[in-house]
């Protein structure tokens, strides 16, 4: 296995150049890994500015951003300060130091919190009240309303709150991660003025509604404004000098290094522990909170003055997701419903589904490409894994477990096909970050109905998502395989973006079974027939790829690569990449979010483009195309080339992926299937609505029609799913000259048949 470049040097300059035979190892040719990632923030941020968006859509995004924001300070922040504790020192690609890093992101998030309070305060609140809905002050509120509202408090509120003082007979209290607290100074009635303020915590309790109605679905007050004005009936006989509300995000880079197998739910269980009680990496505070105050929590939780937060408004904007239950469908965007994939329908009736035998002899018929959240993950992934568990000729089921619903229906469905005689393994990660707890419950379920279950691997983390059906038919055993970028979770594949390949190839199915026997054998082989396995195949494979691309293009020969994928942070990759485009090979990249390099550079990246889609679901599929020597049309037998190259996948090209994770990639041989993809990756580089390009100093811009049709990614393949759902025509398209969006979406089999 080839190890990634690892150049060292300087912080890169935004006046980035190239000399006559550049050095690919100068960290001026990469962008830093977190300040990309907050660029792409940015962009989920811009969401809930643009007045394009819907309202109530806006007042998500607000929302979402809380949580990335919150989510990127546990994990990356964490990680930074756990690296300067250590003294580490060394630069990464880019040339910046861990402390580097960290203080830039500081430097950075802080605007970025201070346009989220603006945008609410300013823009969104403003907006809500009038279309009807208020968010008001307690102080706003009528005389009625106020007894209304204290006798709520006394009844619904009061017995769940616990004030914790911090005095010489209580210490200072636990404040656990990511929870809203009410600060305040206090001091008993008939006490000296000169004697020292209490402190003492008031935590919000996420079990009470954050937004209390005031009249029904018209006016709410805040949950915390609300125990603030009725601090004299949770402590009475005190005086309140001054109150703040506060939040502190915690570090979730907590490890436990693990050798024995047998040990491992212990030690996932001890992580889980220990994350309660980590370090602060970050204190949001009330912009007028009273300086000791500040001073106390920085004291007490060992932030440094860079870590605190100053906000004007509400601290957490993640409950107000509810206000989208709201039944106003003039303030959302259209309704969509994901819909049954047309090769799962019999006849011409949508509603008349394939079950059993008749599901896996339509896949044995030719591949079928899934898209979700455009077909239904009940109707395709969770019905194939239904016909696994009650088809008779069904002899195993094996799959591979990162995330899953609560509430699982996968899961539930190897459990029956358990109870009904099946052979059945499972891989469940219990190191997948954030839903250790959700997969532990999971593995003893299964344990307890006697399925055999690997937990994962030590030094890798499982990350691939794919499921293999072993069956008994006429002419002998056939393999049923499902390769996919997402997970087997019913909830996330209602939003995230994300494809699946169901094929009975026999190549595939055989890889795939080294790769499970893998999960409970002793080693992994190095062998493939079709699939790209990390740690394995995978780097070496991508590689050879972008370098042949690089041949093509200096004989002459039409070179061209397109790569979806959620993040491009892997120098080797990169590099490999900086020489395909000096090599001539035109280099499209759909990245959503982090990306080390930079498009257009002189003499370097030229012939790249870096693109971005944020829209109303999360982009979360990878799609790796190579022109292989011709146009995309061209029949040549892909052997001597001239035949374009598909890949699907969970891999993105990071090197965590590449070379420390077990990944699997595989590749799409079907000629409509391949018409799909091309399709949705023309879709996304044409799109002037959710489309960002990046410049050569990783900025990006929104890409804007002018006088052109309006493209949005998704909205047009939300009518392709449709149109695909009820046309009989067989009408072919041209997406490499497309006049309008309208052209894609009158297509047949050469076309998105299958609702792609």
């Amino acid at each position: 296995m080839s190890e990634p470049d690892d150049p060292a040097g300087t912080p890169a300059e935004s006046n980035v150049g190239a000399a006559a035979t550049p050095d690919l190892d100068d960290p001026q040719f990469y962008l830093n890994r977190e300040l990309s990632h907050l660029a792409f923030q940015k962009r989920v941020l811009h969401e809930a500015l643009d007045d394009r968006t819907p309202l109530l859509e806006r007042v998500r995004f607000l929302g979402i951003f809380t949580r990335n924001l919150d989510e990127f300070f546990m994990k990356r922040v964490g990680g930074l300060k756990q690296q300067i504790d250590a003294g580490v020192t060394d630069p990464t690609v880019d040339g910046r130091t861990p402390r580097e890093q960290w203080a830039e992101i500081l430097e950075t998030a802080a605007p970025m919190f201070d346009r989220q309070t603006e945008c609410y305060r300013e823009v969104v609140r403003p907006a809500l009240a009038e279309a009807g809905i208020e968010i008001v002050d307690y102080d706003d509120l009528s005389p009625a309303e106020h007894d209304r509202m204290r006798a709520y408090f006394e009844e619904s509120v009061l017995p769940t709150l616990t004030p914790l003082a911090f005095d010489p007979a209580h210490p200072f209290p636990f404040i656990s991660n990511l929870s809203l607290s009410l600060g305040a100074y206090v001091r008993h009635e008939g006490d000296a003025a000169e004697e020292d303020p209490i402190f003492t915590r008031i935590k919000v309790p996420q079990n009470r509604p954050r937004l209390v109605p005031v009249e029904e679905g018209s006016r709410y007050v805040l949950l915390e404004a609300l125990i603030e004005a009725h601090l004299d009936l949770l402590m009475p006989n005190v005086e309140v000098l001054d109150t703040a509300l506060f939040r502190i995000t915690r570090n979730a880079e907590v490890r436990h290094d693990q050798e024995v197998a047998e040990d491992l739910i212990e030690a996932i269980e001890e992580v889980i522990e220990q994350r309660r009680f980590a370090t602060a990496v970050r204190l949001e505070i009330s912009a007028d909170a009273p300086e000791a105050m500040v001073d106390l929590l920085q004291t007490q939780l060992d932030l440094d003055p860079a870590e605190v937060f100053y906000r004007k408004g509400p601290l957490d904007y993640r409950d107000f997701a509810t206000l989208t239950a709201l039944e106003r469908p003039d303030l959302k965007r259209r309704a969509w419903s994901p819909l049954s994939h047309p090769r799962f329908s019999e006849g011409s009736t949508a509603d008349a589904t394939m079950h059993g035998a008749d599901l896996f002899d339509e896949i044995a018929r030719d591949d079928v490409l899934l898209h979700h959240p455009y077909h239904s993950f009940d109707g395709t992934v969770q019905r194939f894994l239904d016909a696994a568990a009650n088809d008779p000729d069904v002899l195993a089921i094996k799959a591979a477990i990162y995330r899953t619903a609560s509430d699982s229906q996968v899961i539930q469905r190897l459990i029956d096909a358990a109870d009904n005689g099946k052979q059945v393994a499972v891989m469940v990660e219990l190191k997948a970050r954030f839903d250790e707890q959700n997969n532990l419950q999971w593995v003893r379920k299964l344990e307890e109905n006697g399925i055999h279950v690997a937990y994962g691997t030590v030094g890798l983390k499982t990350h691939t998502k794919t499921a293999l059906v072993v069956r008994e038919e006429d002419d002998g055993v056939t393999l049923y395989s499902h390769v996919a970028t997402g997970n087997y979770h019913s909830e996330t594949a209602k939003g995230y973006v994300d494809l699946g390949l169901l094929t009975a190839d026999r190549d595939i199915g055989q890889d795939l079974t080294t790769v499970f026997n893998f999960f409970t054998g002793p080693s992994l082989d190095e062998a493939f027939r079709k699939l790209l396995v990390a740690p394995v195949t995978m780097r070496q494979r991508f590689t050879e790829l972008i370098r042949r691309e690089a041949r093509y293009a200096r004989a002459g020969r039409p070179a061209r690569i397109v790569a979806k994928m959620n993040a491009l942070e892997d120098p080797g990759i990169v590099k490999a990449l900086y020489r395909a485009s000096m090599a001539g090979v035109d280099v499209d990249l759909l990245v959503r979010d982090i990306c080390r390099l930079r498009p257009g550079i002189e003499g370097v990246s030229d012939t790249v483009t870096v693109r971005s889609v944020v829209g109303r679901f999360l982009e979360h599929s990878r799609i790796y195309y190579f022109e292989n020597g011709a146009g995309p049309d061209d029949p040549a037998d892909a052997d001597a080339g001239g035949n374009p190259q598909y890949f699907v996948g969970s891999a993105d090209w990071m090197t965590r992926n590449l070379d420390y994770r077990v990944e699997a990639i595989a590749p799409v041989t079907d000629p409509d299937l391949r018409e799909q993809l091309r399709f949705v990756l023309e879709v996304m580089l044409h799109d002037n609505r959710t489309g960002w390009e990046m410049d050569v100093d990783g900025e990006y811009e929104q890409r804007t029609p002018g006088d052109d049709p309006v493209w949005s990614t998704q909205e047009i393949l939300m009518d392709a799913t449709r149109v695909a759902h009820q046309r009989d025509d067989d009408r072919g398209i041209d997406t490499d000259h497309p006049a309008s969006p309208g052209d894609l979406l009158v297509t047949g089999d050469e076309g998105v048949d299958d609702g792609d």
